[in-house]
């Protein structure tokens, strides 16, 4: 009787990832999901916990913030397009789920990766160099085009049959859509997207705090307001973060609590933005800010508006818009 064979899967809760954990299930294989979890992409979310339930499988979350930041900040391979180090970043994963095996009682990891799906980080030569980073080098089976790619040790070893792999190559998507519908698997989210590094805006402002040199775990609270909130750089490793709505307020004032930032502008009594600086403001800077206050606020800068500067009450006059919108051209980083 054949050993209770294990694999341990990266498992972002989407498309790709879930067929690649059916394909391995139908052949008797238990799998054990990994999401993980960096300061740009994952975490605890319900339509991964819904993907888990229908492929009935246990989800686990690995918190790999620490490790990714050192990746994005340095990769072996560089980027893509945007601040994206795709090729370093699945290598890691892969790493550490390799790490995982022995405390999973797994015998080799899988992913959702398609050959020729992504251009730049999925083509054979990619998908090698992944492989020789990971250090997992043949531990790694890529069930969805399986049959494309050189044997792995599961196949050698007898725990997968190659046969039972897949031959997906390219970038359409039918073939995994018309599979979705076979098994019967529902709500699974969009494909692609989910990564904040591979979005331009997003990337953009991150470069403004590698080239301040605060590509760093310990400046990490950044990584998140630079999404949350307007951003501001009044001058090299010098922030203004501006809220855009309710929840960017609320990010703003758990920001503040934590790092125990003391510039921090708000009002009681005209609805507006939440405003925290990672610095002391000038005076000059100081007047930007109230100004700022005003003009994102219910009033629109058109009248005077009392707000509350680091726990005092102050008032701002109506605003020269003009003036203003010339100064949110030189700060505001896009």
């Amino acid at each position: 009787m054949r050993e209770k064979i294990r694999a341990l899967a990266l498992f972002s809760g989407g498309l790709d990832s879930a067929l690649a954990i059916k394909v391995v299930q139908e052949q008797g294989v238990e799998v054990i999901a990994l999401n993980f979890v960096s300061h740009f992409f994952g975490g605890k979310n319900e339509k991964a916990e819904n993907m888990a339930k229908q492929l009935g499988i246990k989800l686990e979350y690995i918190d790999f913030k620490k490790r990714h930041t050192v990746v994005v900040k340095d990769p072996v391979y560089g980027r893509g397009k945007n601040m994206n180090p795709c090729i370093d970043c699945h290598s890691l994963m892969f790493k550490i789920a390799g790490e995982l095996l022995e405390e999973y009682d797994a015998q080799f990891v899988i992913s959702g990766e398609v050959l020729g799906q992504r251009p730049m980080s999925q083509n054979p030569q990619a998908l090698e160099k992944v492989k020789k980073l990971s250090g997992m080098e043949d531990l790694i089976l890529r069930p969805l085009s399986g049959k494309l790619l050189p044997p792995s040790k599961a196949e050698r070893e007898g725990w997968i049959k190659r046969e039972g792999l897949l031959d997906i190559n390219g970038r359409s998507r039918h073939r995994q859509m018309e599979l979705m519908d076979y098994y019967g698997l529902v709500e699974y989210p969009s494909p692609g997207g989910g990564c904040l590094l591979t979005d331009p805006g997003y990337s953009s402002r991150l470069k403004v705090l590698e080239e301040d040199g605060l590509l760093e775990e310990e400046h990490a609270w950044l990584f998140k307001l630079i999404k949350e909130a307007r951003f501001f750089r009044l001058s090299k490793a010098r922030y203004l973060f501006v809220g855009r709505n309710f929840e960017s307020n609320e990010t703003i004032d758990d920001m503040r609590r934590k790092e125990n930032l003391s510039c921090y502008i708000y009002s009681n009594g005209v609805p507006g933005p939440h405003m925290v600086a990672n610095t002391i403001l000038t005076d000059e800077e100081t007047e930007f800010a109230k100004n700022l206050f005003s003009r994102y606020s219910k009033v629109k800068g058109k009248e005077k508006v009392k707000l509350i500067l680091n726990g005092e009450e102050v008032e701002v006059n109506v605003v020269d818009l003009e003036k203003l919108d010339e100064k949110i051209k030189l700060y505001q980083q896009m």
